[in-house]
């Protein structure tokens, strides 16, 4: 069960691992882009070129759909990247549903946690594997794994890392689970522990408040980035900001004022710094490397 590309790296480790998939089920086909015409899922693009059963149900209770999901007899439902399932669908395999997650829970449980982690300043992340129960990202763990997060990543790069170290822990987790070598660990909080969260992102976490120090500036730029990217405002228009280096001076300027040379650089007033724009995208226009976005703005 998945839709997006960080789901196709899973099935396709499955794939390669001999596992006997015997459906796969994914968001309905959507209309988009310009002509609105319906376009799959990379989840069901990959299944299809595989020749496995799809399932795309539009609700997940519909009792057709139900049936369908019965009629696969699946032992054990493996899910990343989808949606929240009712009981009736994640308790319907004798062996369960398993979750792949984006976090080391029951740190980030949420929609985003990539995104948060960087955005946060974390060193390091990773991936979980999990029974699905009742509450949200709340099951009895598997296993997991860590890796670094450095300071230059983006949620993109973070995305890539974890999408492959993802994929290979799922197929562990799945081997152990039919040769019965995996204990299950509830997760546990100990009382005082500071648990980050993860929730959606919507618009007003995008924008940014320069009064903050550079070096949060900075990480919210990261976490941000590729999608659904950071921004501000320059002379009334929406500027997105992918790409940027912190300069430590001390700003002359009040926070969220800019400097430029009009030729080679462009640095926002933070509350302790500079935030030097390496790569943007002006409200209309397309994604540009700072120098060449200068050499055809004119600044008012």
């Amino acid at each position: 069960m998945g839709t997006p590309e960080f789901a196709v790296a899973s099935l396709e480790a499955l794939l390669h691992a001999g596992c006997t998939v015997v459906g796969v089920i994914t968001a309905p086909d959507k209309p988009a882009g310009r002509g609105m015409e319906l376009q799959q899922s990379p989840v069901k693009k990959y299944a299809v070129q595989k020749g496995l059963p799809v399932l795309q149900p539009e609700k997940l209770k519909n009792p057709d759909f139900l049936n369908a999901l019965r009629s696969l007899k699946a032992d054990l439902q493996v899910c990343v990247a989808f949606r929240m399932l009712p009981e009736i669908v994640w308790n319907m395999p004798p062996m369960g549903t398993i979750n792949l997650h984006g976090s080391l829970l029951p740190q980030y449980r949420g929609a985003a946690p990539i995104n948060w982690a960087v955005i946060n300043g974390e060193k390091e992340t990773g991936v979980t594997t999990f029974r699905l129960q009742h509450e949200i990202d709340t099951g009895n763990i598997l296993l997991q794994e860590s890796f670094p997060i450095g300071t230059e990543d983006t949620a993109g790069t973070v995305h890539d890392t974890m999408k492959k170290t993802g994929s290979q822990l799922l197929v562990k987790t799945i081997k152990g689970i039919a040769d019965g070598t995996i204990t299950e660990t509830p997760q546990i909080i100990p009382a005082g522990a500071s648990v980050h969260h993860a929730p959606k992102l919507f618009t007003e976490t995008c924008l940014i408040s320069f009064n903050k120090p550079v070096e949060q500036v900075y990480n919210l730029v990261r976490g941000l980035s590729p999608y659904p990217g950071a921004f501000t405002y320059l002379n009334g228009k929406k500027l997105k900001i992918f790409k940027a280096v912190v300069g430590q001076l001390h700003p002359d300027e009040d926070p969220g004022e800019y400097k430029t040379d009009g030729k080679t650089f462009l640095a926002f007033a933070c509350a302790d710094g500079y935030l030097y724009l390496k790569e943007v995208q002006l409200e209309g226009k397309k994604k540009m490397l700072i120098d060449d976005f200068l050499r055809g703005y004119q600044f008012k």
